[in-house]
């Protein structure tokens, strides 16, 4: 299981591993943990907090397993919540949860033992006192797991206080925020988007009486996370919008929508289309990158969204037709040369080679890569769905020029997912050098893996060297985890 070589399959694929990614700092470009709780650095009250609060991956298991929702979400005391997943961890074997579980109990407690209801006990008790020490606070975490770059996925209404307070604070991890502005894009429903309108108002002292005042609120936004280190924009979008909309068409439509009338779903389309060729505008003029994540189907289960709310583990992929839409939108803004660096992250294993292609379709030479299909996404981030996304883009596109791995999370026990993300990629390299499929070149592959690492990433986001270059600067008090034979 977790041993030096686990999921290195073939000598290669150990050598390069071992000599090539294993000891790489993280950059995490886009996840959703809180600036809050780095910023205030508390300690984490047990493994129960750390290990299961927020993960609705580990929710849905537990959901499947027949675990009752107090043991997930609700008021159970924290040791019967660890102690339901624990019992539910045996029952994951071949979900990636077995593997990530493993991985995160070796890396931050140093602990080699299976989860079970049998074990966890002890290992509740050995987790608890380590989680007193200052190597395994937020600021701890990221310093041991060397993350030069952690960015934040805000709302365009975040007062941003908290990325302030750590820039200011002298941490060595850059924590940024990204621009995430969908509740921009709410259309279809005019009692959220007016009321979320009415607080963007107030965030930048404006009245918002037409588009253009909306337009310019959004504007100062941007403005204002550009100033607190923001570089990438995100939005979560079950397709992208690209209908032809004229500006006097948009205003029309505004105007009905800020009057508190229901838009028709084609109104609705059009005004979200010319919102998201503003903001693709917005993003090139500041050089930022965008990331578009489409195609997930949210909050399926309408009773659990009522009770629990959004997040919370009942989405699933969708099949959305997304091949005209995400090409038109790129082509609305490359016509007027208004196409800011991109990254596509699909959640549909059937939209691989569809994202791949597309994203080849608007290379340019202003930055090498220009367009990347991003990493395997949510559902898809596991091996199967790693290697998927790796052939894709490999067979369609420049792997050597691939930016490489993101969280997606908000639990701070997610930081092995690049190990486990760096491991498949050496598998699956190695194994083809194994075959003869690639030459068996160390300062040539070892290069490549390098960048698809950490280098593409730092370069492509054009953010500060990290202070972290060698296991010799890793701050007094951190140890990077060092694998084990076994367990």
């Amino acid at each position: 299981m977790i041993s030096e070589n686990f999921l290195l399959q073939n000598a290669a694929a150990q050598r390069l591993y071992h000599a090539h990614a294993a000891n790489l700092p993280i950059l995490d470009f886009h996840g959703h943990l809180s600036a809050k709780t780095i910023a205030q650095n508390a300690r984490f009250r047990d493994l129960s907090e750390i290990c299961l609060a927020g993960d609705h991956y580990k929710w849905r298991v537990m959901r499947a397993n027949g675990v009752p929702e107090r043991f997930c979400t609700g008021d159970a005391a924290p040791f019967e919540k660890f102690t339901a997943w624990a019992k539910t961890v045996p029952y994951t074997l071949r979900n990636p949860l077995y593997h990530w579980t493993h991985l995160e109990l070796a890396r931050y407690f140093d602990i080699h033992e299976l989860l079970n209801e049998k074990s966890a006990p002890a290992i509740w008790q050995r987790a608890n006192e380590l989680l007193q020490s200052d190597a395994l606070t937020p600021q701890g975490i990221l310093s041991k797991f060397r993350v030069t770059a952690l960015c934040t996925t805000e709302d365009p209404l975040a007062s941003l206080e908290y990325h302030e307070q750590i820039a200011g604070s002298g941490f060595a991890t850059q924590v940024l925020p990204a621009f995430r502005p969908d509740n921009a894009l709410r259309t279809h429903d005019p009692r959220a988007f007016n009321k979320w309108t009415d607080e963007l108002a107030a965030r930048t002292n404006s009245k918002i009486a037409d588009l253009a005042d909306f337009s310019d609120a959004l504007r100062l936004r941007h403005d204002e996370f550009h100033r607190h280190g923001c570089r990438l924009s995100d939005h979560g979008l079950n397709h992208c919008y690209a209908e032809p909309c004229t500006r006097h068409e948009a205003q029309s439509i505004f105007a009905t929508l800020r009057a508190g009338a229901h838009l028709t779903p084609a109104e609705s389309a059009k005004l979200n289309s010319h919102l998201m060729i503003f903001f693709g505008r917005l993003d090139a003029e500041k050089g930022w990158t965008k990331q578009l994540h489409l195609g997930a189907q949210r909050n399926l289960n309408s009773r659990m969204l009522a009770q629990l709310g959004p997040d919370t583990g009942f989405d699933a992929m969708g099949d959305y037709p997304q091949a005209s839409s995400l090409s038109n939108y790129l082509d609305a803004l490359a016509r007027e040369d208004a196409l800011p660096k991109m990254i596509l992250f699909n959640v549909n294993p059937t939209d691989n080679y569809l994202f791949a292609t597309i994203a080849g379709c608007f290379q340019d030479a202003s930055t090498a890569g220009k367009i990347q299909f991003g990493s395997a996404w949510w559902f898809l981030d596991q091996k199967e769905g790693i290697e998927l996304q790796l052939n894709a883009l490999s067979n369609c596109g420049l792997l050597s020029r691939f930016v490489g791995m993101v969280t997606d999370s908000r639990s701070f026990m997610s930081f092995p997912r690049h190990e486990y993300f760096r491991r498949v990629l050496c598998n699956l390299v190695g194994g083809e050098i194994e075959k003869g499929l690639l030459p068996d070149d160390d300062e040539l592959i070892g290069a490549m893996i390098k960048k698809i690492c950490f280098a593409n990433a730092a370069e492509y986001l054009a953010l500060p060297a990290s202070p972290f270059t060698s296991a010799q600067q890793i701050p007094s008090g951190t140890s990077v985890p060092k694998p084990r034979p076994s367990f």
